[in-house]
C-alpha cells in the first residue's frame, strides 16, 4: 500500500458548485476583456477615419481651423497686449502709493526706522524712504525752479515714505493711510483715492471688455464647429441610416464627430499661438523702437507656455462641445425609414 492516502478527484478540484462558480468567473472576465478590447478598438478606429477624412478635405479643414484660430487669438491677444501695458507703467500698487509725510524734526535715523515698521506690515508690499535732501533734490530737477530753490535759508521739505499697498481696494487703502497717519514722527499720510476710482474703473472696464469679447467670440466658434460638423453628417446621412439600421448605437454614430471636432480643436489651438507668437513679434519691432527713443529697453513679452497650452486645451474642448451640440440635434432626425 502506498504511504500516502490519494484525495478523491472531487476533493482536488472542489465541489460542482464551486467549479461552476470558478468557470463563470473566467468566462465573465473573459468576456470584459474582450468588451474593453472592442471598445478601445472601435475608439480607435473612429480617431483614424476622423482624421483621415480631414486630410483628404485639406483646404476646407484649414479654412475652419483658421477661422477659429483667429477669433481665439483675439481676446487672448488684447489680454497679453494689457499685461505688457500694465508692465509698461509699472505695476498698478505703485499708481496708489501713500505718501507718509515725516515731521521736521525727526532724525533720518528715526526715519528708516519707522520705514523698516512699515515694511514689515501685511497689507504693504514696499516701503522706499525719501530723505528730507533728495526730496529736494527732486524738486529742484522737476518743478524748473532749481535756482530760487537754492536760495532757501533751510530745507522746508520733510521727509517721506512712500508705502506700496500689496492690493487695490479702496476700503483697505484708506483704512491703511489712517494706520500710518497715526503711528509716531507721522505729519501727514496722504492718498489720491480719486486715482485709485478711477484705476480700478479702468481696470474693470478693460476685465469686462475682454470677458464680454471672448464669451461672443466662444459663441461665435461654437456655430462655426456646429455648422461644419452639421455640413459632415449631412455628407454622411446614408452611411448613418444604415449603422443604425442594422443595430449601431447614438454613441457609436457620434464618435467620430467627436473625434473631428477635437481635431479641428486641436488645429485652431495651434494656429491660434502661431498668430499670437508672430502678431506680437511683428508689433514689437515698434514697440522696441518706440521705446528706445526714451532711452527704456521695454520690449513686449511674448505668449508664456501655460497661456499657450490653456488656450490649446480650451479650443480642444470647444470643439469637442461644438461637435456634441451639433450632433445631438441632429442624431434624432436620422432615424432609418
Amino acid at each position: 500500500m502506498s504511504a500516502t492516502k490519494q484525495l478523491p478527484r472531487g476533493a482536488e478540484e472542489g465541489s460542482p458548485e464551486q467549479r461552476q462558480r470558478r468557470l463563470q468567473q473566467e468566462a465573465e472576465a473573459t468576456d470584459w476583456g474582450g468588451l474593453l478590447r472592442a471598445y478601445l478598438e472601435s475608439h480607435r478606429a473612429s480617431l483614424v477615419d476622423s482624421l483621415r477624412r480631414l486630410v483628404h478635405q485639406p483646404f476646407g479643414s484649414f479654412l475652419t481651423c483658421l477661422v477659429m484660430g483667429i477669433a481665439l487669438s483675439l481676446p487672448m491677444g488684447l489680454s497679453l497686449l494689457l499685461d505688457n501695458v500694465e508692465r509698461l507703467g509699472g505695476s498698478w500698487q505703485r499708481a496708489a502709493q501713500i505718501s507718509v509725510f515725516l515731521k521736521l524734526e525727526v532724525a533720518e535715523v528715526e526715519g528708516q526706522a519707522l520705514r523698516e515698521q512699515i515694511a514689515g506690515m501685511d497689507d504693504v508690499l514696499q516701503a522706499e524712504w525719501i530723505g528730507r535732501e533728495q526730496a529736494l533734490a527732486q524738486l529742484q530737477q522737476h518743478s524748473g525752479l532749481g535756482d530760487a530753490l537754492k536760495d532757501l535759508p533751510e530745507n522746508p521739505l520733510p521727509a517721506v515714505v512712500l508705502v506700496t499697498p500689496q492690493e487695490i481696494d479702496k476700503a483697505a487703502l484708506e483704512a491703511l493711510r489712517e494706520r500710518l497717519a497715526t503711528l509716531p514722527g507721522v505729519e501727514q499720510a496722504q492718498l489720491d483715492l480719486l486715482w485709485v476710482e478711477r484705476l480700478g474703473a479702468i481696470l474693470k472696464l478693460g476685465d469686462r471688455f475682454v470677458f464680454g469679447l471672448a464669451v461672443v467670440l466662444i459663441l461665435a466658434l461654437l456655430l462655426v464647429i456646429g455648422n461644419t460638423i452639421r455640413l459632415h453628417i449631412e455628407n454622411r446621412r446614408a452611411e448613418i441610416e444604415v449603422i443604425k439600421l442594422v443595430g449601431g448605437t447614438d454613441g457609436y454614430v457620434r464618435r467620430p464627430f467627436l473625434y473631428a471636432g477635437a481635431f479641428y480643436g486641436v488645429g485652431a489651438g495651434v494656429l491660434a499661438w502661431g498668430l499670437l507668437e508672430y502678431g506680437l513679434g511683428w508689433l514689437n519691432q515698434s514697440v522696441v523702437s518706440l521705446a528706445g527713443l526714451y532711452g527704456s529697453d521695454f520690449a513686449l513679452a511674448g505668449v508664456p507656455a501655460e497661456d499657450g497650452l490653456s488656450l490649446l486645451v480650451g479650443a480642444v474642448l470647444l470643439g469637442w462641445v461644438g461637435a456634441w451640440l451639433a450632433v445631438a440635434r441632429h442624431l434624432r432626425q436620422l432615424e432609418p425609414q
